[in-house]
């Protein structure tokens, strides 16, 4: 146990997390019984949206994150964590490729097999998600009363598990799944639950959404998960005539509008996610999907005034989240200027700092290397490192300690961001992280993008002492790349363009995986070059 690293890990953790660790790890979880019910009558209809349609079962065969199994009991035993959890969150109960009396068997077939608290269902993050499922399933399919048992007693048991531990998505969920519960039915204990649930979201709401509408654990695909909870929010508060929903209505449909926004700034040209920190496509709804959802509840994307505007460039600097958002008529650049997350809770960081991805002709070129696993392996933490990322590793170490599946100890902070235009009509973007700055040439990594017509140019710094650096550069799959020199390559697109790319030092092209969705492994390369007396420059031409 390496004690310094995990001193790190811990000192910026909440005294509430630490407090709520401790009692988990020695105040056993309460057994409720089925309690005393009513289910409250539906004033509207619930607009049913089907994410997730690609879900099918074939017998007892499930598809999760790109991994098929035919499963043969909930808790299988050889089969990984993750996936089981998506067998008992009950997503695919949206999908239109399943028939009801399936679904239906699934559910019943679930109270018969998981009694209480024993097994993955019973944790409350699977078990709050499950609740929101099954309750969206009962608007437009009749359930008898042994799920509406279930849902009281998964409710109930919910309110004194709620996983103050861990905090942020998780605890949001948590909140979620009470909010529904507590409103689709009625009595004592469900106004506990509605009133614990809304408690929990107005004093979550103003930390997990930032003022610019990015979620504030900076992920791309947490942040398309989390606006699925507020639009189904919204649509709960449409559906039902509960005073303590309506009254908060139009400032969830304001946030779910900015957050709708920074997805689209966030998101390549194909409308899938970018990939910083904890990002696969496939494990929110698509935008598209959500764009759509949104219409439904008629909640539209607010607008958010370019920060700089040349005659070629429109730029955006999200000024909560960070990111740096550069576009023009070919290009689109999604530029980390951020820190990693929050500190308290950085489960889904990755040690990314100046990494960009870049879009040319409405095609991937540059693509940090994804996420396509969880847990804890060496595959999982090699995803999580700098070198996996479009962007400086100095003397073999990362920017941020990331360790396990989920940890990092010191991490990297953003410093002196700009962004000019300049006389030339140019936009220049400039960004330092002091994330280095743990060794013993206590180096400082500067990055200043450069954006021209038809031209990017990209200058790295490292201040102070160091060994050796290597700027990390990796191809989208479709691309096909062919050194022309020790300086440059050549790289073609699907559709036929060509794009030049030039370095100050000598190229390296190496075989490596890209990640684009959990469970999926790509072939690609990547280029490498060495940082040289602390400067190296890099060009495109496109």
């Amino acid at each position: 146990m390496n004690i310094l690293r995990l001193f790190y890990t811990i000192k910026h953790m909440k005294l509430k997390q630490v407090f709520f660790r401790l009692k988990k790890s020695i105040v056993s979880p309460k057994n409720p019984h089925v309690i005393p019910y009513n289910v409250r009558y539906i004033g509207t209809n619930w607009q049913y949206f089907t994410f997730y349609s690609n879900n099918n079962i074939v017998d007892n065969e499930f598809e999760f994150l790109n991994k098929r199994h035919i499963v043969t009991d909930w808790n299988q035993e050889d089969i990984e964590k993750l996936w089981l959890y998506n067998l008992h969150y009950f997503d695919y109960l949206q999908s239109k490729n399943i028939y009801n009396d399936k679904k239906l068997y699934l559910i019943n077939d679930w109270i018969l097999n998981n009694p209480y608290s024993i097994g993955n269902g019973w944790e409350p993050y699977p078990t709050s998600l499950r609740i929101v499922n099954w309750i969206k399933f009962s608007f437009k399919n009749q359930i008898s009363k042994e799920v509406l048992d279930s849902l009281s007693l998964q409710s109930h048991s919910l309110y004194f598990n709620l996983e103050y531990h861990l905090l942020g998505n998780h605890l949001f969920a948590n909140a979620k799944a009470l909010i529904f519960s507590g409103t689709y039915f009625c009595g004592d204990n469900a106004s506990l639950w509605l009133a614990k649930g809304l408690s929990i979201l107005d004093s979550e709401l103003p930390e997990q959404i930032l003022n610019d509408g990015g979620n504030f654990e900076l992920s791309p695909m947490y942040h398309q998960t989390f606006l699925v909870d507020m639009l189904d929010l919204i649509n709960l508060a449409h559906t039902y005539n509960t005073p303590e929903l309506k009254c908060r209505l139009s400032h969830w449909e304001a946030i779910s509008s900015k957050m709708l926004s920074w997805m689209n700034l966030m998101n390549h040209p194909d409308k899938e996610v970018s990939f910083f920190n904890d990002s696969a496509i496939g494990v929110a709804p698509s935008s598209s999907e959500l764009y759509e959802y949104a219409r439904l509840l008629n909640v539209s994307e607010s607008i958010i005034e370019p920060s700089i505007v040349t005659s070629n460039f429109r730029a955006v600097h999200l000024k909560n989240s960070a990111y740096t958002i550069v576009e023009s008529d070919n290009l689109k650049a999604i530029l980390d200027t951020a820190k990693i997350g929050p500190d308290y809770i950085p489960g889904h960081a990755h040690a990314d700092n100046l990494s960009f991805e870049l879009s040319l002709f409405s095609q991937r070129i540059f693509v940090n290397s994804g996420t396509g696993e969880y847990g804890i392996s060496k595959e999982r933490l090699r995803q999580r490192k700098t070198a996996a990322h479009n962007t400086i590793e100095i003397d073999g170490q990362d920017s941020s300690e990331v360790w396990s599946g989920f940890r990092v100890a010191k991490r990297a902070y953003p410093l002196n961001f700009e962004l000019n235009k300049t006389i030339s009509d140019t936009i220049c973007v400039q960004c330092a992280h002091d994330g280095y700055f743990r060794l013993h040439g206590k180096p400082i990594h500067r990055r200043m993008w450069t954006f021209a017509t038809n031209r990017i140019r990209v200058v790295d710094e490292l201040i102070g002492s160091y060994s050796k650096a290597i700027s990390h550069l990796h191809i989208h799959p479709d691309v096909k790349i062919t050194q022309l020199d020790s300086f440059s390559v050549s790289l073609l697109l699907l559709s036929g363009e060509t794009i030049h790319f030039q370095s100050s030092s000598p190229i390296t092209i190496v075989d490596t995986t890209w990640h684009p969705q959990f469970g999926l492994s790509i072939p690609n390369k990547k280029i490498t070059f060495e940082v040289i007396k602390g400067f190296s420059e890099f060009s495109i031409h496109y």
